[in-house]
C-alpha cells in the first residue's frame, strides 16, 4: 500500500474524557485503563534502527520482540524493567533491500521456546529461545524474491497462518510446528482471489476455533475491504465484508470483538481523503463480531492505522496510526467502550529526509504492567532516539 508521511506537531498528548464505567464481566484481568497515557521512557537501539516491522509482547516472559530490518535482527528488550537486552540471528534476515517486498524479518510471534520469524523469499523460521539458534525454515512458495509477512498462530493445533501480501493474487500458508521441536511442515495454502490490495495481519480467534485476516481491498472499489474468516483445515469459510476501512491491523478484544486497523483515511464524503481533499478527513476505526461478521462500531478520531493491538490489562486497544491526518499517533481506544480516548503523537521520518525512511506502525503491549510499546525510527524529536529507540507509554500508575 501506499504509505503517507508526516511529522508530529508536539510531543504533548490530545486527551478525550472517558466516563462511562465497564460491566463486571468485561473488565480486563487488572481493571479498566484509567488515566491519561504518555511518555514514560525510551529504550536506545544499538546500530541505527529506521526500517522496522511486527512486534510481539510475551507476557509469560515479559519480553519484547522486533523486527529490525535496519540491522537485519531480531531486537528483544525487557519489556518490564524497559532495558534493551539483545539481538537475536543478526544478519541471519534478508534485511532491508530498499523494497519492503523484498525485505525481512517481518513478522514475529513467541509461543513457548519457539520464536517464529517471517523473512524474505517466502521463508518462516523457528528459533529455539534457549539457544537463539535457527532449528527449522521453510518457504511458502511465493514468487521469487517476496517475502512471507505477518501470521498468527493458533496454540490449540499448533498451526501458523503465514501470509504472503506482496503476491498476487496474496495468499496465506498453514504451517504445522512440532512443539517439542520447533520443527515446520507446509500443510495448505489459501488464496484470496479476491483481494486486490494485498492481505495484511492475521489473528487466531479460539471461540470460533478459526483464523481472521485483514483483507484492505476486495475488487475494484478502495471503499471495500473484507476480513477472511479461515478454517484450521485450510477452508476459506467467508470473507466479512466492511466499508470505507481497508483494514490492515487486526486485533482480538473481549467478546470475540475484532478490532480493524483501517489503513486509508476516507472523508466526509465517503472518498479516500488526501491532503488536497475539497472534504475533511474522517479517520476511523472499525470494530467486528468475529462470530457474524457485523460492525459492532466505527470509532471516529484515530485512522491510516498498521499494526493494532489489544492489552487486556487495561481493557484498551492500541494503534500504531501512522497516517493518521494530523500526524502519525498513538490510539487508545476503550474496548467496552468502543470509543477513542486519547491519541499520543509517534514519529516518522519526514519525507523530505534521505532514504530510507521509517515510520511508526509497530505497536504492543506488556499486560503484566501495562507498558504500551512503539518502535520509533531514529530521530532527534524523542529522547535517546538518535539511533533509533523503543518509546515505552503508560499512565502515571503503570509508571514503576
Amino acid at each position: 500500500m501506499k504509505r503517507r508521511c508526516g511529522i508530529p506537531l508536539s510531543l504533548a498528548s490530545v486527551t478525550v474524557a472517558l466516563l462511562l464505567s465497564a460491566a463486571p464481566e468485561a473488565r480486563a484481568d487488572r481493571g479498566r485503563g484509567e488515566g491519561a497515557v504518555r511518555l514514560l521512557t525510551t529504550v536506545p537501539v544499538p546500530g541505527n534502527l529506521v526500517v522496522f516491522d511486527i512486534s510481539f509482547v510475551n507476557p509469560a516472559t515479559q519480553l519484547y520482540y522486533l523486527a529490525d530490518r535496519s540491522n537485519n535482527a531480531i531486537d528483544v528488550v525487557d519489556a518490564r524493567r524497559n532495558v534493551f537486552v539483545k539481538q537475536i540471528n543478526k544478519g541471519g534476515f534478508k534485511g532491508f533491500t530498499g523494497n519492503n517486498d523484498t525485505s525481512g524479518p517481518n513478522g514475529v510471534v513467541v509461543s513457548g521456546n519457539w520464536l517464529f520469524v517471517t523473512d524474505a523469499n517466502s521463508r518462516v523460521v523457528t528459533i529455539d529461545l534457549r539457544t537463539d539458534q535457527v532449528v527449522s525454515s521453510v518457504s511458502t512458495g511465493g514468487e521469487p524474491d517476496l517475502r512471507t509477512d505477518e501470521m498468527a498462530y493458533d496454540p490449540q493445533d499448533g498451526l501458523i497462518l503465514a501470509v504472503n501480501n506482496a503476491d498476487s493474487p496474496p495468499f496465506a500458508t498453514l504451517i504445522k510446528v512440532d512443539k517439542q521441536s520447533g520443527q515446520l511442515t507446509v500443510r495448505q495454502r489459501v488464496t484470496f482471489t479476491d483481494a486486490t490490495n494485498g492481505a495484511e495481519q492475521p489473528v487466531w480467534e479460539p471461540g470460533t476455533g478459526r483464523f481472521y485476516v485483514s483483507i484492505p481491498q476486495v475488487g475494484a472499489k478502495v471503499s471495500d475491504g473484507a476480513v477472511a474468516r479461515i478454517n484450521p483445515d485450510g477452508t476459506l469459510e467467508k470473507m466479512l465484508p466492511v466499508g470505507f476501512c481497508q483494514p490492515a491491523g487486526l486485533a482480538l478484544g473481549p467478546r470475540q470483538d475484532l478490532l480493524l486497523g483501517c489503513s486509508v483515511i476516507f472523508d466526509t464524503a465517503n472518498a479516500a481523503w488526501s491532503a488536497t481533499d475539497a472534504n475533511s478527513a474522517a479517520p476511523a476505526q472499525v470494530i467486528m463480531d468475529a462470530k457474524t461478521g457485523a460492525i459492532d462500531s466505527r470509532v471516529s478520531g484515530v485512522g491510516g492505522s498498521d499494526e493494532v493491538w489489544f492489552n487486556p490489562g487495561d481493557g484498551r486497544y492500541y494503534t500504531a496510526s501512522r497516517n493518521n491526518p494530523a500526524g502519525p499517533v498513538l490510539g487508545v481506544i476503550d474496548a467496552e467502550d468502543q470509543r477513542l480516548v486519547q491519541v499520543v503523537p509517534t514519529f516518522n521520518t519526514p519525507a523530505t529526509a534521505p532514504t530510507p525512511r521509517g515510520t511508526a506502525h509497530s505497536v504492543t503491549a506488556n499486560p503484566r504492567n501495562n507498558h504500551i510499546f512503539v518502535a520509533l525510527p531514529a530521530n532527534n524529536v524523542f529522547p535517546k532516539c538518535l539511533t533509533g529507540c523503543i518509546a515505552v507509554y503508560g499512565t502515571s500508575a503503570d509508571d514503576d
